[in-house]
């Protein structure tokens, strides 16, 4: 459940805490590594010194013979040590995005405001990645200090002013490669943001093409995600020129540095305070300084992403719950009380309920009843529907299942007995009969395909069930998505079923089948219809008008079809 959420820095230290094993071990292999390439150097100095100086063949064949260890332990060290991290990265961005899919899944809800479904998308690839990047670069980092270490120690060795250079310039070097890499952390937030909000515009009009192309709205379409786009683009650029004063200004910063390394070794070595193979060593550790830097260089820019992206995970991990987590101190659970052997019978009852077009509602639904409800609003629909789903709480009054209050019940638990099925249900990328079982505990029956229509939808396409639809049942016409949304929901078998709309997009005498076979399909079990389909209504036990948001009428279909605003809402 998601009461509250982390900070940007606290996602980040928790994807590296998770490889915190291998994270140590790319980190002491990468310092092996590094230690290895800064003493190439020295030996090298050595083989002047003490074997080409000299004239001497064993000694030469014996230091060569140490230069081949080296290499072949660094090769095997930086393998193995890159082989870790990379684990690490992808290990802590699989990680994240499981917290995030989580989060966006918790029946609580809230995670999804203010974002496109595009956009949590990108999200949970895009800047999940750049996190589990930083996992790859830390060891990397890590590892070029102990470079840096190592070589001033071994210059401290040939030469204490050298030493001590590197000693003490090294710190304000890193400082202003953290100074640096401000605007580009700043530039990279809003690029992964502009990018996010360009992939969730284009997954939302590729989504709406057929309604597009059917109201001709598609220059409207092309110009909306041109603008975002651009938008994107420009952001990136902004992103790409952050990284290259970033990149190009600490090279720079390196680049001085190594040269006044190399320089104060020269004078020395004129001086005849060091040796020839001293100073080629000491020439050599210098231009060695230039791989760490570098490394740190990326690394410095990889963090500055990667907590950019922290920062945007973190929003939506922190996102406030649509409904609270609060529960009554005596609350009825599963388990206990009216639910003790199961789910209850399935009464509602709303009792002067406020939320948005809702003004006082108050309405009762018997156990097993199937009940028709108008509305004049559609606000008044939705929200009524979000209430009774508990995708949100009312501001004013309570609504109840079986005498408990929806708020002092998980919205799991609540989701299992109570089933809102919207006007808008989504079909998934899947076979029919995979889009049909939305529900582990549903059961595909020749009654629920009966009674929704869907037989015939199956029958129609060539594998039959087993025909594979495609991503949002773009494949099928709106009817069929229609009809198979209906079994899905019907195969559920909730004790309470709510369904918006349900028959709007199939002809009339299929929404007559429906009518008929969904009464008794759904017989001794309660039953929601929220339609203005005289067909459904006709079936109903009851039906309620609901004007401004409160009960203005009360009755069957046959009796409220001498109201004439009754018969304005479903009759004409």
């Amino acid at each position: 459940m998601a009461t509250a959420g982390p900070s940007g820095g606290a996602v980040l230290r928790g994807a590296l805490r998770g490889q915190r094993r291998l994270l140590t071990g790319a980190a002491l292999l990468g310092m092996g590594h590094q230690t290895c390439e800064a003493l190439v150097p020295v030996v090298m100095g050595a083989v002047i010194d003490r074997a080409v100086a000299t004239g001497s063949v064993p000694a030469l064949l014996r230091w060569l013979a140490l230069l081949a260890v080296l290499f072949l332990l660094l090769s095997t060290c930086y393998r193995t040590g890159a082989r870790l991290a990379e684990r690490a990265s992808e290990q802590a961005a699989h990680r994240l995005r499981l917290a995030l899919t989580t989060r966006v899944l918790d029946p609580y809800g809230g995670a999804e405001a203010g974002h496109l479904p595009g956009a949590l998308a990108g999200i949970a690839t895009g800047d999940a990645k750049r996190v589990g990047v930083v996992a790859t670069v830390l060891p990397f980092g890590v590892a070029a200090l102990a470079g840096l270490g190592v070589s001033a120690a071994l210059l401290l060795r040939i030469s204490v002013p050298l030493g001590l250079l590197v000693l003490l310039g090294i710190p304000p070097l890193l400082w202003l490669g953290h100074r640096i890499s401000r605007p580009l952390e700043r530039r990279s937030g809003v690029e992964q943001d502009r990018a996010a909000r360009a992939g969730g515009i284009a997954a939302d009009l590729v989504t709406g093409l057929r309604v597009l192309k059917g109201i001709g709205a598609e220059a409207a379409a092309v110009a909306r995600y041109r603008t975002v786009s651009q938008d994107s683009l420009a952001a990136a650029l902004r992103a790409a020129r952050s990284r290259a004063a970033h990149d190009g200004g600490l090279q720079a910063l390196t680049g001085l540095f190594i040269v006044l390394i190399a320089l104060v070794g020269a004078v020395l070595a004129m001086d005849g305070r060091v040796s020839v193979g001293e100073l080629i060593a000491a020439v050599g550790l210098a231009q060695f300084l230039l791989g760490p830097f570098q490394v740190l260089t990326w690394a410095n820019g990889e963090f500055a992403q990667g907590r950019a992206s922290a920062g945007r995970i973190a929003e939506v991990l922190a996102a406030p719950p649509a409904v609270p987590h609060h529960r009554a101190p005596h609350a009825a659970t599963p388990g206990s009380g009216p639910w003790s052997a199961g789910p209850g019978p399935g009464g509602l009852r709303l009792s002067g309920v406020g939320y948005g077009a809702l003004r006082g509602l108050d309405l009762e639904v018997a156990p097993g009843e199937l009940l028709g409800v108008v509305t004049d609003d559609p606000a008044a629909a939705a929200d009524l529907l979000r209430c009774l789903g508990r995708e949100a709480d009312p501001a004013a009054g309570t609504v109840e299942l079986d005498g408990t209050s929806l708020t002092a019940l998980d919205p799991a638990e609540l989701r299992r007995s109570v089933l809102v099925a919207h006007h808008d249900a989504v079909l998934f990328a899947g076979t029919l009969r995979e889009n049909l079982l939305g529900s582990p505990d549903g059961e595909l029956t020749g009654a629920v395909l009966a009674a929704s229509a869907a037989d015939e939808v199956a029958a129609a396409l060539p594998a039959g069930l087993d025909t594979e639809v495609s991503e949002g049942g773009r494949s099928l016409s709106g009817g069929q998505r229609q009809r198979v949304a209906l079994a899905r929901a019907l195969a559920a078998s909730p004790a309470v079923l709510v369904l918006h709309d349900p028959t709007t997009a199939v002809d009339s005498v299929t929404e007559s089948r429906i009518a008929e076979r969904l009464r008794a399909l759904r017989h001794g079990r309660t039953t929601v219809l929220v339609t203005t389909s005289p067909a459904l209504l006709a079936r109903a036990d009851r039906v309620v008008v609901l004007t401004d948001g409160a009960v203005t009428a009360d009755g069957t279909h046959q009796t409220l079809t001498a109201d004439p605003a009754y018969r304005t809402l479903v009759l004409a």
